[in-house]
This record gives structure tokens, C-alpha cells and sequence, in this order.
């Protein structure tokens, strides 16, 4: 895992769900994922930044919500600035109800 990886996971385990890593869904590895709230978190490194990272990544989006899933795309440098401010974003996603 990325540093950024890392922090992130320490902060999901303080979540009452269990949040798996490096998770296949579909064609797809997704980097956090949570089937019981139907949470898809993935964690965006400098490759998602120029126009063909943004094109798959919409893509990707595409497909898991059409599986009826919610994404959150968090960037390193939020996970490493921020960890409270994301652990209140993942939060209010697990507040709210799925669909």
C-alpha cells in the first residue's frame, strides 16, 4: 500500500463495516470496498491527473454505479493532509442510506 493507502485504512477500521482492500469487482481491482454499504473508495495517485487517467477513471465510475455502487475518490495528498476531514466524508457516505 501507498502511504496514503495506509492512513486510509488505519481510519476505516475505526468504522462499525468492514472494509476490504485491493477487492475485485468486475473487471476492476477497487482499492477500499465495503459490500454491506454498497462504498467503493478508491484513492487517486498522480496517474489520474492527466486527461487519459480522468477518461478511465469516469469509466470505472461508470461501470460501479451501475452495479449500484457509491465511489469516493479521495487524492494522496488529501489522505495525507486531511485524514479527519476524509474520515468525515467516508462518514456521512456510511450515514446515508444506499441507492
Amino acid at each position: 500500500m501507498t502511504p496514503a493507502e495506509r492512513k486510509l485504512w488505519l481510519v476505516l477500521r475505526g468504522f462499525p463495516v468492514r472494509f476490504r482492500r485491493q477487492r475485485p469487482v468486475g473487471p476492476y481491482i477497487v482499492d477500499f470496498y465495503c459490500a454491506e454499504a454498497g462504498l467503493v473508495i478508491e484513492v487517486d495517485g498522480e496517474s489520474h491527473y492527466n486527461e487519459e487517467g480522468r477518461v478511465r477513471d469516469a469509466k470505472r465510475d461508470a461501470y460501479l454505479q451501475g452495479l449500484g455502487l457509491r465511489v469516493l475518490r479521495f487524492t494522496n495528498l488529501e489522505l495525507l493532509s486531511s485524514a479527519e476531514g476524509v474520515a468525515s466524508v467516508v462518514e456521512r457516505a456510511l450515514a446515508r442510506p444506499q441507492g
